[in-house]
């Protein structure tokens, strides 16, 4: 046994149709065929039930803490809140957790192995959706929150990365370690140091008790506005200015960057990146109403076109 109590019997192999003489790293009742990501957190191996031997059968992922921040009590409420969310919310468009062992080392949760692409990575690669995809894309994602926001949580980390798009177009929200409810509070400056201050809305970096649903939707803008136009609305060299540029600065237009975006889009993402909560659609089933009429006349434009 390691630290972590994982059976280790051989090195972590890609499944064969026997894996005959194969011997794998266990987790519990999970064999875990090979890793597939890592992050400064935890580790996401692609795996299967103990005994099952097809290729078919490796259609689960396991996500486990590292064993370097198995005593920081932040990682380990991060990874039970998302066990906590993601077996008691249930819906199309959001991850669901199958199985968690989050009592005591090893912390891991397990969800369905899902085909496809993060935005993050098809923008990284270039490859730009249209506006009614973008907008279909971006409702789906809204539709996951409409669930969360239904069972009384907030996702509290919406952004790119945890946007999954399979390649027939469904959309899954991934990661619900930072869920919470609206008067709880967050580590919002962890994620500022990773990354995500780039949609972080403006009362989450002055008061986390101010946050609810509607901190979300701003994010959710955020997104929008980068797949529409292919950069963020706000773009700094340090934290700092990242920071105050969401607290005070005026999104640019969006038009200018992307002419071809109708007006009507242009005024909803305006509309979410509102710096007052007050002034933004205030339940994503809103922005979701309103998104399927933009798509409806997003794609009339097209065919007109055609």
């Amino acid at each position: 046994m390691t630290r972590l109590d994982v059976q280790r019997t051989g090195p972590a192999v890609p499944a064969g149709p026997t894996d005959q003489g194969q011997e794998l790293v266990r987790a519990g009742t999970w064999e875990l065929v090979r890793l597939a990501a890592e992050g400064p957190l935890a580790r996401v191996y692609q795996a299967r039930p103990v005994g099952a031997l097809s290729q078919r059968s490796a259609a689960y992922c396991l996500k486990m803490l590292r064993e370097e921040v198995l005593e920081d009590p932040r990682a380990v409420a991060l990874i039970r809140r998302e066990a906590q969310v993601g077996r008691t919310v249930a819906h199309p468009h959001l991850i669901p957790i199958l199985a968690a062992h989050v009592t005591s080392p090893p912390y891991y949760v397990v969800m369905p192995w899902l085909e496809g692409q993060t935005l993050s990575e098809s923008l990284a690669a270039g490859e730009p959706l249209d506006v009614p995809g973008a907008l279909w894309v971006v409702r789906q994602a809204a539709e996951a929150l409409a669930a969360l926001h239904d069972a009384g949580w907030m996702h509290g980390d919406v952004k790119p990365a945890n946007i999954l798009v399979a390649p027939l177009g469904h959309v899954t929200l991934l990661d619900l370690g930072f869920a919470r409810r609206p008067d709880e509070t967050g580590f919002v400056a962890d994620r500022c140091l990773v990354g995500t201050c780039s949609y972080i809305a403006p009362e989450l970096l002055t008061s986390a008790l101010a946050a609810d649903i509607r901190s979300d939707l701003y994010s959710l803008g955020v997104v929008l506005f980068q797949i529409l136009t292919g950069r963020l609305p706000f773009e700094a060299d340090t934290v700092a200015e990242l920071v105050e540029q969401h607290k005070r600065a005026r999104p640019p237009s969006l038009r200018k960057m992307a002419p071809g975006v109708p007006a009507e889009v242009a005024e909803l993402v305006r509309a979410m990146l509102s710096k007052h909560p007050l002034h933004r659609p205030q339940t994503p089933r809103e922005v979701v109403r309103r998104l399927v009429e933009l798509e409806i006349d997003s794609f009339g434009e097209r065919s007109g076109r055609g």
